[in-house]
């Protein structure tokens, strides 16, 4: 076997979102999100799940965080749910939400695990949305107004901040697809959303900058690879136009501060209204990008697809099969990304903020899972990632997805990405042989091939 070594001060660590563990979605003053409108809604989550109670971590935190500590992780990046600081959105913030996270990284620090903090993973508060939402520019004010609490109350402990994670997601799966919420299909909002959950970052890196908080902060991007299906001019433009949605759409304005004009060009009447001064505010100066990457795809032209004519179809590297959620598994697909961001985007330094896969995990008798091709699966992302960061990517950190199985958006508890086993019936956490290898990785700060 071969041993990888990572640079000094590279950084481990672990990942879960608020609305995907919390539970406790309308106790202590929590106020209702999208996510639970939709959920509560029939037809929009398979089985009917919805995440009410999700894993309890809301009242098991300390148990979560002791857990952590007995694994060795050293770093968790945690999202704080919007709605449970400030319940409507806007106006005074919730005391008691407040003070769980303050509780939260109180025992992290204690418990010697630095956090990394998101402010923003999809649970608006469901007030705003009722008011607009994403489509609606005063929804970026109100994100100002919430990070500036968020900050206010934690940038003293906490120095690692994530401002929006997966932009793509919130405004293309939630506006424009109706697969998340709040389930609107209008390419038109989801366009708008794309440009206010951007501008909405650059008013938070604003405040963040002006009030000297301190530390370091990004935006976190899902960054899948693509393929055309064949080399016919046809594919190849389908899968640039995909590219361009999915890549170009965030990154030309977070480091050129410009759309891609060609994408704009086909998309026609949904380009987002942009007003002067908002590219300005988008471009500012981050301290690192996250980097969200789980599988490539195929991407053929297809007549009667959605607005960009393209097919999506999952693609695996020879050897590899799918995951439980038929996604494709291509590891080294990681390297393409992060060398198209050096080779295009001036080489920013990059945190790999997600990176996972969800398995038919089988439980013995103790609920003890031995997951060896979850393990593979993160030991051949690792190699590329270490490939990368050989010919010259700034790649700083790596953080599993996720730290428990939890609630699965759309697919309900169906798919298991944990490196901890969670008993829906009764919550208890089992680590899965994949938790004690990480930990290894993550102590020796290497990774044998």
């Amino acid at each position: 076997m071969t041993k990888l070594n990572f640079q000094k001060n590279f950084i481990w660590g672990v990942a879960a979102s608020a609305y995907q563990i919390e539970g406790s979605w309308n106790k202590d003053g929590r106020g209702e999100s999208i996510w639970d409108r939709f959920a509560h809604a029939p037809y929009h989550v398979a089985n009917e799940d919805n995440a009410d109670k999700a894993c309890m971590h809301y009242e098991r935190m300390p148990e979560d965080v002791a857990l952590m500590k007995q694994l060795g992780f050293p770093y968790y990046g945690f999202a704080i749910s919007w709605a449970r600081v400030v319940p409507n959105g806007e106006g005074k913030a919730n005391p008691k939400g407040l003070d769980f996270y303050d509780r939260l990284v109180d025992n992290l620090l204690k418990a010697g695990i630095q956090p990394k903090t998101t402010l923003y993973h999809w649970d608006l508060p469901q007030n705003l949305q009722d008011k607009g939402g994403w489509p609606a520019r005063e929804t970026t004010d109100r994100f100002a107004d919430y990070a500036r609490i968020i900050f206010d109350r934690l940038a003293d402990r906490v120095k690692f901040w994530a401002t929006i994670n997966e932009p793509w997601v919130a405004a293309f799966l939630g506006y424009a697809l109706g697969v998340h919420a709040p389930g609107i299909c209008d390419y038109s909002q989801a366009y708008q959303s794309a440009h206010h959950l951007l501008l909405a970052h650059g008013k938070a890196l604003q405040v963040f900058r002006q009030g000297g908080y301190g530390g370091k902060i990004g935006l976190v991007l899902n960054l899948n690879g693509l393929l055309p299906a064949t080399k016919s001019k046809a594919d190849l433009a389908a899968a640039q136009r995909v590219h361009d949605e999915t890549h170009a759409l965030f990154l030309d304005p977070l480091f050129n501060g410009k759309y891609p004009k060609r994408l704009f060009n086909f998309i026609g009447a949904h380009q987002p209204k942009v007003q002067p001064g908002d590219m300005e505010l988008i471009r500012q100066p981050m301290d690192y990008l996250g980097l969200n990457h789980y599988n490539t795809d195929l991407v053929s032209f297809d007549i009667s697809a959605s607005l960009n004519k393209a097919r999506i179809t999952p693609y695996s590297a020879p050897g590899w099969g799918q995951t439980e959620m038929k996604w494709g598994i291509h590891p080294m697909g990681l390297k393409t990304e992060l060398m198209y961001l050096k080779e295009k985007y001036g080489n920013p330094t990059v945190y790999i903020s997600e990176n996972g896969c969800a398995l038919p995990d089988q439980p013995d008798k103790n609920e003890f899972v031995a997951d060896w091709d979850r393990i593979r699966y993160i030991q051949m992302h690792l190699k590329a990632l270490h490939e990368a960061i050989q010919e010259g990517a700034h790649v700083r950190g790596y953080f599993v997805w996720s730290l428990l199985d939890n609630f699965e958006w759309e697919r309900g508890y169906g798919p298991r990405f944990g490196l901890v086993r969670v008993n829906y019936k009764n919550f208890k956490r089992t680590p899965k042989q994949s938790a004690y290898w990480f930990s290894e990785v993550a102590r020796k700060n290497s990774v044998q091939i």
